[in-house]
Protein backbone atom coordinates (compact mmCIF):
# COMPACT_ATOMS: atom_id res chain seq x y z
CA UNK A 1 0.00 0.00 0.00
CA UNK A 2 1.23 3.51 -0.84
CA UNK A 3 1.73 5.84 2.08
CA UNK A 4 0.04 9.25 2.16
CA UNK A 5 3.24 11.01 1.11
CA UNK A 6 3.51 8.96 -2.08
CA UNK A 7 -0.19 9.15 -2.89
CA UNK A 8 -0.19 12.92 -2.64
CA UNK A 9 2.90 13.19 -4.80
CA UNK A 10 1.41 11.08 -7.55
CA UNK A 11 -1.76 13.12 -7.61
CA UNK A 12 0.25 16.33 -7.65
CA UNK A 13 2.28 15.19 -10.62
CA UNK A 14 -0.80 14.29 -12.61
CA UNK A 15 -3.66 16.57 -11.73
CA UNK A 16 -2.59 19.51 -13.88
CA UNK A 17 -2.81 17.31 -16.95
CA UNK A 18 -6.33 16.25 -16.05
CA UNK A 19 -7.89 19.72 -16.13
CA UNK A 20 -10.62 19.87 -18.75
CA UNK A 21 -11.81 23.45 -18.31
CA UNK A 22 -10.34 26.91 -18.23
CA UNK A 23 -10.80 27.17 -14.47
CA UNK A 24 -7.24 26.11 -13.77
CA UNK A 25 -5.54 28.51 -16.15
CA UNK A 26 -1.96 29.13 -15.12
CA UNK A 27 -2.54 27.57 -11.72
CA UNK A 28 -0.30 25.02 -10.00
CA UNK A 29 -1.13 21.78 -8.35
CA UNK A 30 -2.14 22.44 -4.76
CA UNK A 31 -1.33 19.06 -3.29
CA UNK A 32 2.25 18.08 -4.06
CA UNK A 33 4.10 16.18 -1.39
CA UNK A 34 5.51 18.41 1.29
CA UNK A 35 7.73 15.96 3.13
CA UNK A 36 10.57 17.38 5.16
CA UNK A 37 13.31 15.36 3.51
CA UNK A 38 14.10 14.19 0.01
CA UNK A 39 13.50 10.59 -0.99
CA UNK A 40 16.31 8.60 -2.60
CA UNK A 41 16.74 9.33 -6.30
CA UNK A 42 18.51 6.10 -7.20
CA UNK A 43 15.32 4.20 -8.01
CA UNK A 44 14.22 6.84 -10.50
CA UNK A 45 17.64 6.91 -12.10
CA UNK A 46 17.48 3.17 -12.77
CA UNK A 47 13.75 2.79 -13.50
CA UNK A 48 12.90 0.27 -16.20
CA UNK A 49 11.26 1.61 -19.36
CA UNK A 50 8.46 -0.48 -20.86
CA UNK A 51 7.53 1.15 -24.16
CA UNK A 52 4.41 -0.94 -24.66
CA UNK A 53 3.15 -0.05 -21.18
CA UNK A 54 3.86 3.63 -21.82
CA UNK A 55 2.07 3.53 -25.17
CA UNK A 56 -0.97 2.00 -23.44
CA UNK A 57 -0.89 4.54 -20.63
CA UNK A 58 -0.65 7.44 -23.08
CA UNK A 59 -3.48 6.03 -25.19
CA UNK A 60 -5.66 5.73 -22.10
CA UNK A 61 -5.36 9.48 -21.49
CA UNK A 62 -7.18 9.97 -24.80
CA UNK A 63 -9.45 6.92 -24.91
CA UNK A 64 -10.45 6.91 -21.23
CA UNK A 65 -9.49 10.36 -20.00
CA UNK A 66 -11.19 12.35 -22.73
CA UNK A 67 -8.20 14.29 -24.06
CA UNK A 68 -8.07 15.14 -27.76
CA UNK A 69 -4.30 14.52 -27.80
CA UNK A 70 -1.51 13.53 -25.44
CA UNK A 71 2.28 13.56 -25.81
CA UNK A 72 4.93 12.09 -23.56
CA UNK A 73 8.67 11.57 -23.30
CA UNK A 74 11.09 9.82 -20.95
CA UNK A 75 14.77 10.72 -21.03
CA UNK A 76 17.41 8.71 -19.19
CA UNK A 77 21.02 9.91 -18.95
CA UNK A 78 20.53 12.27 -21.88
CA UNK A 79 18.93 9.68 -24.16
CA UNK A 80 15.26 9.48 -25.08
CA UNK A 81 14.14 6.00 -24.06
CA UNK A 82 10.50 6.55 -25.00
CA UNK A 83 8.39 9.13 -26.77
CA UNK A 84 4.81 8.92 -27.81
CA UNK A 85 1.85 10.73 -29.30
CA UNK A 86 -1.79 9.70 -29.00
CA UNK A 87 -5.03 11.15 -30.26
CA UNK A 88 -5.61 13.74 -32.96
CA UNK A 89 -3.72 16.92 -33.74
CA UNK A 90 -6.86 18.19 -35.49
CA UNK A 91 -10.27 16.76 -34.68
CA UNK A 92 -11.72 18.00 -37.96
CA UNK A 93 -9.09 16.62 -40.32
CA UNK A 94 -8.28 13.58 -38.21
CA UNK A 95 -4.53 14.19 -38.47
CA UNK A 96 -2.70 12.23 -35.76
CA UNK A 97 -0.84 13.94 -32.94
CA UNK A 98 2.93 13.96 -33.44
CA UNK A 99 5.25 13.07 -30.58
CA UNK A 100 7.54 15.95 -31.57
CA UNK A 101 4.75 18.52 -31.70
CA UNK A 102 4.90 21.88 -29.97
CA UNK A 103 2.45 23.06 -27.33
CA UNK A 104 1.76 25.91 -24.94
CA UNK A 105 3.47 25.22 -21.61
CA UNK A 106 1.59 27.65 -19.34
CA UNK A 107 3.15 28.02 -15.91
CA UNK A 108 6.10 25.78 -16.72
CA UNK A 109 7.37 29.09 -18.14
CA UNK A 110 7.93 30.17 -14.54
CA UNK A 111 10.88 27.81 -14.13
CA UNK A 112 12.63 29.45 -17.11
CA UNK A 113 11.98 32.90 -15.67
CA UNK A 114 13.09 31.90 -12.17
CA UNK A 115 16.30 30.44 -13.62
CA UNK A 116 17.16 33.79 -15.22
CA UNK A 117 16.34 35.63 -11.99
CA UNK A 118 18.68 33.35 -10.04
CA UNK A 119 21.42 33.83 -12.61
CA UNK A 120 21.09 37.55 -11.93
CA UNK A 121 21.37 36.79 -8.22
CA UNK A 122 24.61 34.89 -8.90
CA UNK A 123 25.87 37.91 -10.85
CA UNK A 124 25.02 40.15 -7.87
CA UNK A 125 22.65 42.22 -9.96
CA UNK A 126 19.70 41.14 -7.84
CA UNK A 127 19.48 40.28 -4.15
CA UNK A 128 16.95 37.62 -3.18
CA UNK A 129 16.06 39.24 0.11
CA UNK A 130 16.01 42.82 -1.13
CA UNK A 131 12.63 44.55 -1.41
CA UNK A 132 11.21 44.76 -4.90
CA UNK A 133 10.75 48.49 -4.25
CA UNK A 134 14.50 48.87 -4.67
CA UNK A 135 14.25 47.76 -8.30
CA UNK A 136 10.68 48.70 -9.28
CA UNK A 137 9.56 51.66 -7.16
CA UNK A 138 5.80 51.86 -6.81
CA UNK A 139 5.12 48.77 -8.91
CA UNK A 140 3.07 46.91 -6.29
CA UNK A 141 1.49 47.55 -2.89
CA UNK A 142 3.79 46.73 0.04
CA UNK A 143 6.75 46.87 -2.34
CA UNK A 144 9.01 47.96 0.48
CA UNK A 145 8.29 44.79 2.43
CA UNK A 146 7.95 42.25 -0.44
CA UNK A 147 11.26 40.62 -1.31
CA UNK A 148 12.37 39.12 -4.60
CA UNK A 149 12.39 35.73 -2.87
CA UNK A 150 8.75 36.16 -1.84
CA UNK A 151 7.78 36.87 -5.44
CA UNK A 152 9.56 33.75 -6.66
CA UNK A 153 8.10 31.47 -4.00
CA UNK A 154 4.56 32.92 -3.88
CA UNK A 155 4.63 34.28 -0.33
CA UNK A 156 4.23 37.93 -1.37
CA UNK A 157 0.49 38.10 -0.77
CA UNK A 158 -0.12 39.84 -4.12
CA UNK A 159 -3.55 39.21 -5.61
CA UNK A 160 -3.57 36.77 -8.52
CA UNK A 161 -4.65 38.87 -11.49
CA UNK A 162 -6.03 35.90 -13.43
CA UNK A 163 -8.83 35.74 -10.86
CA UNK A 164 -10.15 39.16 -11.89
CA UNK A 165 -13.35 38.94 -13.99
CA UNK A 166 -11.85 41.27 -16.61
CA UNK A 167 -9.58 38.47 -17.80
CA UNK A 168 -12.73 36.55 -18.74
CA UNK A 169 -11.44 33.19 -17.56
CA UNK A 170 -14.42 32.12 -15.46
CA UNK A 171 -16.87 29.52 -16.70
CA UNK A 172 -19.57 32.15 -17.07
CA UNK A 173 -17.41 34.44 -19.18
CA UNK A 174 -15.90 31.69 -21.31
CA UNK A 175 -18.05 32.23 -24.44
CA UNK A 176 -17.04 35.89 -24.57
CA UNK A 177 -13.39 35.04 -23.96
CA UNK A 178 -13.43 32.55 -26.83
CA UNK A 179 -15.11 35.04 -29.17
CA UNK A 180 -13.10 38.17 -28.39
CA UNK A 181 -11.18 38.09 -25.13
CA UNK A 182 -8.42 35.75 -26.22
CA UNK A 183 -7.21 38.27 -28.81
CA UNK A 184 -6.62 41.07 -26.27
CA UNK A 185 -3.07 42.39 -25.87
CA UNK A 186 -1.95 43.20 -22.34
CA UNK A 187 1.16 45.03 -21.25
CA UNK A 188 2.70 43.77 -17.99
CA UNK A 189 1.72 47.10 -16.44
CA UNK A 190 -1.90 46.46 -17.46
CA UNK A 191 -1.90 43.17 -15.57
CA UNK A 192 -0.33 44.81 -12.52
CA UNK A 193 -2.96 47.56 -12.61
CA UNK A 194 -5.65 44.88 -12.47
CA UNK A 195 -3.93 43.07 -9.60
CA UNK A 196 -3.19 46.24 -7.65
CA UNK A 197 -6.85 47.19 -7.56
CA UNK A 198 -7.37 44.25 -5.20
CA UNK A 199 -6.16 44.24 -1.60
CA UNK A 200 -3.25 41.92 -0.78
CA UNK A 201 -4.22 38.39 0.23
CA UNK A 202 -2.05 38.57 3.36
CA UNK A 203 0.96 40.46 4.75
CA UNK A 204 4.16 39.51 2.88
CA UNK A 205 5.84 36.37 4.15
CA UNK A 206 3.01 35.22 6.42
CA UNK A 207 1.38 32.62 4.14
CA UNK A 208 1.61 30.92 0.75
CA UNK A 209 -0.75 31.52 -2.17
CA UNK A 210 -0.01 30.95 -5.83
CA UNK A 211 -0.22 34.20 -7.76
CA UNK A 212 0.69 34.76 -11.39
CA UNK A 213 1.14 38.42 -10.51
CA UNK A 214 4.42 37.51 -8.80
CA UNK A 215 6.00 36.43 -12.06
CA UNK A 216 4.70 39.40 -14.01
CA UNK A 217 6.69 41.46 -11.49
CA UNK A 218 9.75 39.19 -11.85
CA UNK A 219 9.58 39.68 -15.62
CA UNK A 220 9.67 43.43 -15.12
CA UNK A 221 12.54 43.03 -12.66
CA UNK A 222 14.57 41.17 -15.27
CA UNK A 223 13.87 43.92 -17.80
CA UNK A 224 14.83 46.67 -15.35
CA UNK A 225 18.12 45.03 -14.33
CA UNK A 226 19.28 43.85 -17.76
CA UNK A 227 17.78 46.43 -20.10
CA UNK A 228 16.25 43.60 -22.13
CA UNK A 229 12.84 41.93 -21.96
CA UNK A 230 12.40 38.74 -19.97
CA UNK A 231 11.81 36.94 -23.29
CA UNK A 232 15.15 38.14 -24.64
CA UNK A 233 16.95 37.12 -21.47
CA UNK A 234 15.40 33.64 -21.43
CA UNK A 235 16.40 33.29 -25.07
CA UNK A 236 19.94 34.54 -24.43
CA UNK A 237 20.63 32.71 -21.19
CA UNK A 238 18.68 29.45 -21.51
CA UNK A 239 17.18 28.69 -24.92
CA UNK A 240 20.21 29.38 -27.12
CA UNK A 241 22.88 27.90 -24.82
CA UNK A 242 20.91 24.66 -24.51
CA UNK A 243 19.96 24.48 -28.18
CA UNK A 244 16.21 24.46 -27.49
CA UNK A 245 15.30 24.98 -31.12
CA UNK A 246 11.57 24.42 -30.64
CA UNK A 247 11.11 26.64 -27.58
CA UNK A 248 9.84 30.21 -27.87
CA UNK A 249 8.63 32.86 -25.46
CA UNK A 250 6.17 34.90 -27.54
CA UNK A 251 5.00 38.37 -26.63
CA UNK A 252 1.73 38.84 -28.54
CA UNK A 253 1.95 36.39 -31.46
CA UNK A 254 -1.16 34.22 -31.41
CA UNK A 255 0.30 31.28 -33.35
CA UNK A 256 1.85 28.03 -32.19
CA UNK A 257 4.65 27.62 -34.75
CA UNK A 258 5.56 24.28 -36.29
CA UNK A 259 3.65 21.00 -35.96
CA UNK A 260 1.26 20.97 -33.02
CA UNK A 261 -1.96 19.52 -31.74
CA UNK A 262 -4.81 21.99 -31.57
CA UNK A 263 -6.18 23.05 -28.19
CA UNK A 264 -9.92 22.91 -27.60
CA UNK A 265 -12.43 23.98 -24.98
CA UNK A 266 -16.03 22.95 -24.42
CA UNK A 267 -18.31 25.97 -24.49
CA UNK A 268 -21.78 24.77 -23.68
CA UNK A 269 -22.58 22.09 -26.22
CA UNK A 270 -19.97 23.24 -28.74
CA UNK A 271 -16.28 22.61 -29.19
CA UNK A 272 -14.11 25.71 -29.62
CA UNK A 273 -10.65 25.68 -31.17
CA UNK A 274 -8.59 27.98 -28.93
CA UNK A 275 -5.16 27.12 -30.28
CA UNK A 276 -4.62 30.71 -31.30
CA UNK A 277 -4.65 33.15 -28.39
CA UNK A 278 -2.72 36.22 -27.37
CA UNK A 279 -0.17 34.99 -24.81
CA UNK A 280 0.36 38.44 -23.33
CA UNK A 281 -2.44 37.52 -20.92
CA UNK A 282 0.12 35.16 -19.38
CA UNK A 283 3.40 36.97 -19.96
CA UNK A 284 6.28 35.88 -17.73
CA UNK A 285 3.79 33.78 -15.75
CA UNK A 286 3.01 31.40 -18.60
CA UNK A 287 3.44 32.47 -22.23
CA UNK A 288 5.98 29.83 -23.33
CA UNK A 289 5.79 27.27 -26.15
CA UNK A 290 7.97 24.16 -26.26
CA UNK A 291 8.19 20.41 -26.92
CA UNK A 292 8.62 17.42 -24.65
CA UNK A 293 12.22 17.04 -25.89
CA UNK A 294 13.19 20.64 -25.19
CA UNK A 295 11.55 20.63 -21.77
CA UNK A 296 13.36 17.46 -20.76
CA UNK A 297 16.68 18.95 -21.92
CA UNK A 298 16.03 22.10 -19.92
CA UNK A 299 15.15 20.16 -16.76
CA UNK A 300 18.26 17.97 -17.07
CA UNK A 301 20.50 21.01 -17.51
CA UNK A 302 18.90 22.83 -14.60
CA UNK A 303 18.99 19.99 -12.08
CA UNK A 304 22.36 18.84 -13.42
CA UNK A 305 23.93 22.18 -12.51
CA UNK A 306 24.55 23.56 -16.00
CA UNK A 307 22.45 26.70 -15.58
CA UNK A 308 22.91 27.66 -11.93
CA UNK A 309 25.68 27.48 -9.38
CA UNK A 310 25.13 25.07 -6.45
CA UNK A 311 24.18 27.93 -4.12
CA UNK A 312 21.42 29.25 -6.38
CA UNK A 313 20.17 25.78 -7.29
CA UNK A 314 19.90 25.00 -3.58
CA UNK A 315 17.87 28.16 -3.09
CA UNK A 316 15.62 27.17 -5.98
CA UNK A 317 15.02 23.73 -4.44
CA UNK A 318 14.30 24.97 -0.93
CA UNK A 319 10.55 25.09 -0.23
CA UNK A 320 9.35 27.93 1.92
CA UNK A 321 7.92 27.01 5.34
CA UNK A 322 4.68 28.66 4.27
CA UNK A 323 4.42 26.44 1.19
CA UNK A 324 5.13 23.31 3.23
CA UNK A 325 2.43 24.33 5.68
CA UNK A 326 0.05 24.73 2.73
CA UNK A 327 0.90 21.21 1.54
CA UNK A 328 3.13 22.07 -1.41
CA UNK A 329 6.92 21.75 -1.51
CA UNK A 330 7.33 24.88 -3.66
CA UNK A 331 10.74 26.53 -3.90
CA UNK A 332 11.67 29.31 -6.33
CA UNK A 333 9.81 28.53 -9.55
CA UNK A 334 10.27 24.80 -8.91
CA UNK A 335 8.47 22.30 -6.70
CA UNK A 336 9.13 18.83 -5.37
CA UNK A 337 6.85 15.87 -5.98
CA UNK A 338 7.44 12.57 -4.18
CA UNK A 339 6.77 9.50 -6.30
CA UNK A 340 7.25 5.82 -5.38
CA UNK A 341 10.76 5.84 -6.86
CA UNK A 342 11.94 9.09 -5.28
CA UNK A 343 11.66 12.84 -5.42
CA UNK A 344 11.13 14.69 -8.69
CA UNK A 345 11.51 18.42 -9.27
CA UNK A 346 9.74 20.50 -11.87
CA UNK A 347 6.60 22.49 -12.63
CA UNK A 348 3.24 21.97 -14.26
CA UNK A 349 1.35 24.42 -16.42
CA UNK A 350 -2.09 25.11 -17.79
CA UNK A 351 -3.44 27.54 -20.35
CA UNK A 352 -6.66 27.18 -22.37
CA UNK A 353 -6.44 24.04 -24.49
CA UNK A 354 -3.16 22.76 -23.03
CA UNK A 355 -1.83 21.18 -19.84
CA UNK A 356 1.87 20.47 -19.29
CA UNK A 357 3.97 18.54 -16.81
CA UNK A 358 7.77 18.61 -16.51
CA UNK A 359 9.62 16.69 -13.82
CA UNK A 360 13.11 15.32 -13.27
CA UNK A 361 14.81 13.35 -10.54
CA UNK A 362 17.18 15.26 -8.27
CA UNK A 363 20.30 13.80 -9.95
CA UNK A 364 19.37 15.23 -13.34
CA UNK A 365 19.51 11.73 -14.81
CA UNK A 366 15.82 11.01 -15.56
CA UNK A 367 13.26 13.44 -16.95
CA UNK A 368 9.60 13.05 -17.83
CA UNK A 369 7.59 15.57 -19.83
CA UNK A 370 3.99 15.47 -20.96
CA UNK A 371 1.46 17.58 -22.77
CA UNK A 372 -2.27 16.87 -22.74
CA UNK A 373 -5.00 18.64 -24.69
CA UNK A 374 -7.93 18.27 -22.26
CA UNK A 375 -11.41 18.21 -23.78
CA UNK A 376 -13.95 15.85 -22.24
CA UNK A 377 -12.72 15.11 -18.74
CA UNK A 378 -14.53 12.48 -16.69
CA UNK A 379 -14.22 10.58 -13.44
CA UNK A 380 -11.42 8.45 -14.87
CA UNK A 381 -9.28 11.31 -16.19
CA UNK A 382 -7.21 11.78 -13.05
CA UNK A 383 -6.65 8.05 -12.67
CA UNK A 384 -5.29 7.47 -16.17
CA UNK A 385 -3.09 10.57 -16.08
CA UNK A 386 -1.68 9.48 -12.73
CA UNK A 387 -0.96 6.06 -14.22
CA UNK A 388 0.91 7.64 -17.13
CA UNK A 389 2.94 9.84 -14.78
CA UNK A 390 3.86 6.97 -12.49
CA UNK A 391 4.84 4.72 -15.39
CA UNK A 392 6.98 7.42 -17.01
CA UNK A 393 8.75 8.28 -13.78
CA UNK A 394 9.16 4.92 -12.11
CA UNK A 395 8.52 2.18 -14.65
CA UNK A 396 5.71 -0.32 -15.29
CA UNK A 397 3.65 -1.66 -12.44
CA UNK A 398 3.95 1.48 -10.34
CA UNK A 399 0.61 1.92 -8.58
CA UNK A 400 -1.23 5.18 -9.20
CA UNK A 401 -3.02 6.99 -6.43
CA UNK A 402 -6.53 7.51 -7.67
CA UNK A 403 -7.86 7.84 -4.14
CA UNK A 404 -5.55 10.64 -3.03
CA UNK A 405 -7.68 13.42 -1.56
CA UNK A 406 -7.47 17.15 -1.78
CA UNK A 407 -5.35 17.84 -4.83
CA UNK A 408 -6.78 20.24 -7.36
CA UNK A 409 -5.90 23.09 -9.63
CA UNK A 410 -6.08 26.19 -7.50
Amino acid sequence: MLNGRTRTGLRAAAVALAAATVVGVLAPVAGAAAASGEAPAAAAATARTDRAALDRALGDVVAVGGASAALGRVVQDGRTVWQGGAGKADLDSGAPARADGRFRIGSTTKTFVATVALQLVAERKVQLDAPIERYLPGAVPNGGTITVRQLLNHTSGLYNYTGDPRLGLSEEALPQWVATGRWTSYRPQDLLTIANEHPPEFPPGTAWSYSNTNYIVVGLLIEKVTGRSWQQEVERRVIRPLGLRDTTMPETSTAVPGPHAKGYLRVGDTRADVTRLNPSMAGAAGAGISTTADLARFNAALLGGRLLRPAELTEMKTPSPQALEAGLAYGLGLYRTTLPCGDFWGHDGGIPGYSTLLMGDATGRRQISSSVNPLDGNAQTGRVVEALTATMACGPGTPAAAAAPGAKLG
